[in-house]
C-alpha cells in the first residue's frame, strides 16, 4: 500500500505531556480493493471511520504543542483500536452492514493487513513513547473518538464522555473539567474500556503504567467546522487544566 501512510504523524517533538492517538481518523481504502464491495454512502458513513475525529484531533495537536498520531486506512480494513484476537480485528458485519471485502480472506491477506496498517501505526506510537521514557519525559495518553448519534435504531442521548481503567484519576479529573451546563457527559459512556476490544489504551498506556483515556464525542457534534472548534477548544482546555 503505498498511496498514503499507515500513520501521520503530528507535532513531533511538541513540548506538551500530551500524546494523543486517532486510530479511526480516515476511511481511505485502496482501489485494489474496490470499497470491499461497499457503496460510496456506506464508506462515508460511521462504520468506516470515526467522523470529525480526526479533525479534532489535528485541532488539539496544534493548540497544546502535541504529538498526534492519525491512522491513514479504514478501520474496516483492520481496526488499529481492537486486538488482533479480536473478533472485531477485520469485521465482516458493522452494525446492520455486511462488509463483503471481508467475509473469508486468506491468512494471507491478514498477514498482509497487519504487516502494511497495524504493526507500522503501533511501532511508531511505540517508538515515540520508549523515546520519552528514555528522557524521563512525563506522557499521558488521549485518545480521540467520536460515536453514531442513532446504533442499531437507538437513539444516544450522550454528548460525550471519558473513558479509562486504570487511570481513573486522570479520567474523572479530564471529565470533571470538560463540564459545563446543558452538556451530557459521563465516565464510561457509551463504551468501556476493555482488553479484549481495545488496544491504545491498555497496551500504549496501562500497561506502561501511563496515565490513558479515550474521549468520546457524538459525532453529529463535530460533523462542521463549528462544532469540531468547539469540542478542539473544549477539550484543550481541559486536558490542560485537568490536575491530580
Amino acid at each position: 500500500m503505498t498511496e498514503v501512510g499507515a500513520v501521520e504523524v503530528r507535532g513531533e517533538g511538541g513540548a506538551s505531556e500530551i500524546v494523543l492517538l486517532c486510530e479511526h481518523a480516515s476511511n481511505h481504502i485502496p482501489e485494489r480493493y474496490n470499497g470491499l464491495g461497499l457503496s460510496d454512502a456506506d464508506i462515508q458513513r460511521h462504520i468506516a471511520w470515526d467522523i470529525g475525529a480526526a479533525e479534532v484531533t489535528r485541532r488539539l495537536s496544534d493548540a497544546l504543542g502535541a504529538v498526534a498520531f492519525l491512522g491513514g486506512y479504514s478501520r474496516l480494513l483492520i481496526d488499529l483500536n481492537r486486538p488482533l484476537e479480536s473478533p472485531n480485528s477485520i469485521v465482516t458485519r458493522s452494525e446492520a452492514t455486511d462488509i463483503p471485502g471481508n467475509i473469508n480472506i486468506d491468512e494471507a491477506e491478514r498477514t498482509y493487513r497487519i504487516e502494511t496498517i497495524f504493526t507500522p501505526f503501533h511501532d511508531r506510537v511505540t517508538a515515540h513513547l520508549n523515546a520519552r521514557q528514555a528522557k524521563g519525559l512525563p506522557t499521558r495518553i488521549v485518545s480521540i473518538h467520536s460515536f453514531t448519534p442513532v446504533y442499531h435504531g437507538e437513539a444516544r442521548q450522550w454528548h460525550g464522555g471519558v473513558l479509562f481503567d486504570k487511570a481513573r484519576a486522570y479520567g474523572e479529573a479530564v471529565l470533571d473539567r470538560l463540564r459545563e451546563p446543558g452538556l451530557m457527559l459521563g465516565a464510561n459512556v457509551p463504551y468501556q474500556t476493555s482488553r479484549d476490544e481495545d488496544y491504545g489504551v491498555p497496551i500504549h498506556g496501562d500497561d506502561r503504567g501511563i496515565d490513558a483515556i479515550m474521549i468520546e464525542i457524538r459525532q453529529d457534534l463535530i460533523s462542521d467546522p463549528t462544532g469540531i472548534d468547539l469540542w478542539a477548544q473544549r477539550l484543550s482546555k481541559a486536558l490542560q487544566r485537568a490536575r491530580i
